[in-house]
């Protein structure tokens, strides 16, 4: 561990108040530097899971802790800091009032200088409105991308993580009238425009699953994805007391109390066929979405203490300790039956069949691979759209060694026809 300047240690947490934000500090203040992983850790909403709040901290390795919130105070201060028995640094909570606060040279520092951020409840659309399209959303994805640290939130902190998600611009939606009209002024949802994790563009994610029931407008959010992008919706959503963590290579392990109590994670995704999107999704209108009882497959996975129940997010299928369920949805009523696995092709690879082309692994290191019947030519773009590599793949490697880890874009294409990839380079 490397210190980066001269040590100042406080047993009792200290808060600063600005106008636009207010501050709640325990530990040291001395920034450091630590050999902290990347992660992602979902919480359904209610009280913290004990042993998923500690994989979440383990991922700093002793490093600084920042919990953003719109609300509130310091309730976390004490209970990452000392409560749970893994040293970390420091905790300090940021409560944010406004857009101002959301970009504060202070907070923004704070935030840069963090091995794990936290995102409390509350309502998303305060973070939405706080943190989108300005500096603390660059430097959330930088956090995430380049920085490859852990990050998290719980209930409204949870909703905001999904490439896709429920902004709550219009306050909150019932599962009755997502599903009678999953064009309802109250399903607002927001599209690759916020927060950018590895492994979730087509993902959206939802909490409290089970107080109130969430499941049916769920399944109407992953409708709308399917009805307006034309692709293949898929979501992750917890029990109240459910959490979810995610490594890097995008194991998925649920944490709970079952069975002393019905505490599930449920990982969903439209069928993998043709003719997957709904058959009435339309403004003013009860969705229908059955594909013959089989529209969406779910994993529903029970949490344990240990979180030894798992689901890979990589190629969704693969888990263990749960059942397949089928839903689908016939004029606005939605139905569970038991299910099965879906017999996919490996998700994780991005596969064009219009192009004959796969690129894989995704994250990738040193070495980007492409499988192509045909000559095709190739541009990776950075994430800020400049132009790193060019070429034509007649030896369907892209050397990546010399690049820097984070987002990147991969531009394929032959005479007629492109597709552009996102990767993620560790």
């Amino acid at each position: 561990m490397k210190i980066s300047f001269s040590i100042l240690f406080f047993i009792f947490p200290l808060s600063f108040f600005a106008q636009n934000y207010t501050s709640y500090f325990t530990g040291d203040l001395a920034d450091v530097t630590t050999n902290h992983q990347y992660g992602v850790c979902l919480m359904g909403g209610a009280t913290e899971h004990d042993e998923a709040m500690k994989w979440f901290l383990m991922k700093a390795d002793g490093g600084d802790v920042v919990v953003l919130r719109a609300s509130g105070s310091d309730g976390y201060n004490d209970y990452f800091y000392s409560e749970l028995g893994v040293t970390i640094n420091s905790v300090e909570t940021l409560v944010i009032n406004n857009a101002a606060g959301g970009i504060d040279p202070y907070v923004l520092q704070q935030v840069a200088n963090a091995e794990a951020i936290w995102f409390a409840g509350g309502n998303q659309y305060d973070y939405v409105s706080f943190f989108k399209d300005n500096e603390m959303e660059t430097l959330l994805n930088e956090h995430i991308n380049v920085k490859q640290a852990v990050i998290g939130g719980t209930s409204a902190g949870m909703a905001i993580m999904g490439g896709y998600y429920f902004d709550a611009a219009n306050g909150t939606v019932t599962s009755s009238q997502a599903l009678n009209n999953p064009y309802h002024s109250k399903v607002s949802l927001g599209i690759h425009d916020f927060i950018e994790l590895p492994f979730f563009e087509n993902v959206i994610t939802d909490s409290h699953y089970d107080d109130p029931d969430r499941r049916g407008r769920h399944t109407a959010f992953l409708a709308r994805f399917a009805t307006d992008e034309g692709m293949r919706s898929f979501g992750i959503a917890c029990n109240e007391y459910t959490a979810v963590c995610i490594d890097e290579n995008a194991n998925a392990s649920v944490y709970g109390d079952y069975p002393n109590y019905e505490e599930y994670a449920y990982f969903l995704q439209a069928n993998c066929i043709t003719d997957f999107q709904p058959e009435n999704c339309t403004s003013g209108n009860p969705l229908t979405w059955t594909g013959n009882n089989d529209a969406v497959r779910v994993y529903k996975v029970p949490g344990t203490q240990t979180g030894e129940n798992t689901f890979n997010i990589n190629d969704w299928k693969t888990g263990s300790g749960g059942t397949w369920e089928h839903w689908f949805v016939d004029n606005g009523t939605i139905s569970y039956t038991p299910g099965e696995n879906p017999n996919c092709e490996i998700l994780g690879q991005n596969t064009f069949e219009e192009l004959q082309v796969s690129v894989y692994p995704n994250p990738f290191i040193d070495y980007i691979y492409v499988n192509s019947t045909s000559d095709i030519k190739y541009v990776l773009y950075d994430l800020f759209g400049r132009e790193i590599k060019t070429g034509t793949l007649n030896s369907e490697i892209i050397n990546t060694h010399q690049l820097s880890s984070g987002i990147y874009f991969l531009k394929v294409f032959s005479e007629q026809k492109s597709k552009i990839v996102k990767l993620y380079k560790k």
